[in-house]
């Protein structure tokens, strides 16, 4: 009679190993995260067939200084805003893993990329595990792919994808995606831990042995976070957030991991019907539409990664209804506003504990530096006392919980994004007055959140 396979219990976040079902993970701590699946048969292929060499690298060591570095030029993916979250373009041999929620643009974005390096340097493959040919062609038609070299796959089985990878020998693969791959070497169905673990080794072993950049498309959790293990994430070279608010016409694409850039480097786009368009000036964007002269609007100007941003933040201050007062928080951080409200009722002598306060982020961005601190504590006392922030002043500074206005970094650039956005005064930490910056606006530093409002209503 045959032997029936064993099976092993993987944890889902870590990818931990059981031979029995547990509620908890003895590594990563998470509760009812193992799933059960069947373990690898074994006289496998031989250990030597599983090696590997990045392009052009020598079968054994080699030492530190005769190690010679060789430039390789970055591709170019004809969207600025892309290539700018990249850190300058596609570094060959590179593996990039964009995660993002159903419908929100990934296949869109990939496709005008892979069309735009498919004109400019040579073939692309594209494989797709969700849709067929023609539903990527009728996608193509809409963002005006033409006649590029484009390869269109509809593949899931692993071991197809590499050897029509190793064929076609292409400049740039898009495998779309990666929870729907799966190899013949498991029995586990699409999107298990083992088999996503194996598709992302494989594609790694592909990209860094033949030089082909390779990006991997990832589904995302109900919170928001890469589904599969967390191996994932530490194989791939760079880490990709696709965000937005359904509501909203624009998108963000945020690096949380990259070996060749900045990492929380931001790229803002908009969606129209002829596909994804770069925003080459967000600050104008998000505050195209900001009121007048209304109480509760305060602009700052927060940095991602290398890149200045004004936004608008509002706060609505009324009289609680309910026995409870409520405190809700939209594109900030939800923990940190009962802090600063805290400081706020403490060291400048506001009463809130009856109000109920709402914070909201203008235009769905999300800020989450502690530079803002000033902006959002203005918005809120602006709307406790009824009366407007001058619409030619912006803020930042970080608050502590003795009322101080601490230092920020990289204020320099921020005092120079507010003036070229129109802005006559900033109001800073005063450890980060720099004279030299005071021609381009009027600098007021300040101490203290006493002063710092002092100075926005004065």
């Amino acid at each position: 009679m045959a032997k029936r396979p064993s099976t092993v219990f993987v944890c889902e976040q870590c990818g931990s190993q059981s031979p029995k079902w547990l509620g908890r993970c003895p590594d990563c701590n998470a509760w009812n995260s193992f799933v059960e699946e069947r373990a690898a048969e074994s006289g496998g292929a031989p250990p030597a067939t599983h090696r590997y060499a990045l392009a052009g690298a020598a079968g054994t060591a080699q030492l530190y200084r005769d190690v010679e570095l060789r430039q390789h030029a970055r591709l170019t993916t004809g969207i600025d805003e892309f290539d700018r979250v990249l850190g300058g373009g596609i570094v060959p041999g590179s593996l990039v893993l964009l995660g993002g929620e159903p419908g929100i643009g990934k296949s869109t974005l990939l496709l005008q990329a892979a069309a735009n390096v498919a004109r400019a340097v040579g073939p692309v493959l594209y494989s797709s595990g969700e849709e067929s040919e023609h539903q990527i062609k009728s996608r193509g038609e809409r963002l005006s792919v033409g006649d590029a070299p484009l390869y269109l796959l509809a593949e899931t089985c692993l071991e197809r994808i590499v050897d029509e990878v190793a064929r076609l020998r292409p400049a740039l693969v898009i495998v779309d995606s990666v929870q729907t791959i799966f190899s013949l070497k498991f029995q586990s169905a699409p999107g298990s831990i083992g088999q996503v673990r194996e598709a992302a080794t494989q594609l790694l072993f592909t990209a860094k042995g033949q030089n082909i950049p390779t990006f991997l498309v990832g589904h995302v959790t109900k919170e928001g976070s890469l589904a599969g293990p967390k191996a994932l994430e530490h194989v791939v070279d760079t880490v990709l957030y696709f965000e937005g608010e359904r509501h909203h016409s624009h998108r963000v694409v945020r690096a949380v991991k990259n070996r060749f850039g900045a990492i929380s480097e931001l790229g803002v786009f908009e969606m129209t019907s002829a596909g994804l368009k770069a925003i080459p000036n967000p600050s104008k964007m998000f505050l195209a539409e900001r009121p007048a002269n209304a109480p509760g609007s305060a602009v700052l100007c927060s940095v991602e990664g290398s890149r200045p941003i004004l936004v608008e933040v509002q706060a609505l201050v009324s009289s609680s209804t309910y026995g409870t007062a409520r405190r809700m928080a939209s594109g900030i951080d939800a923990q940190r506003l009962p802090l600063l409200l805290a400081v706020l009722e403490k060291r400048a002598g506001l009463n809130l504990i009856g109000d109920d306060v709402f914070v909201n982020v203008a235009g769905g961005m999300t800020v989450d530096e502690p530079a803002s601190d000033l902006g959002i504590l203005a918005a809120i006392a602006s709307s406790v006392r009824n009366r407007p922030i001058p619409q030619t002043t912006a803020m930042f500074g970080e608050v502590g919980l003795a009322g101080e206005v601490r230092g920020i970094a990289q204020a320099s650039l921020r005092i120079r994004e507010a003036a070229q956005m129109g802005f006559s005064r900033c109001i800073l930490p005063e450890a980060n007055i720099d004279p030299k910056e005071a021609a381009a606006c009027e600098l007021v530093g300040v101490r203290t959140i006493g002063e710092a409002l002092d100075a926005a209503f004065g």
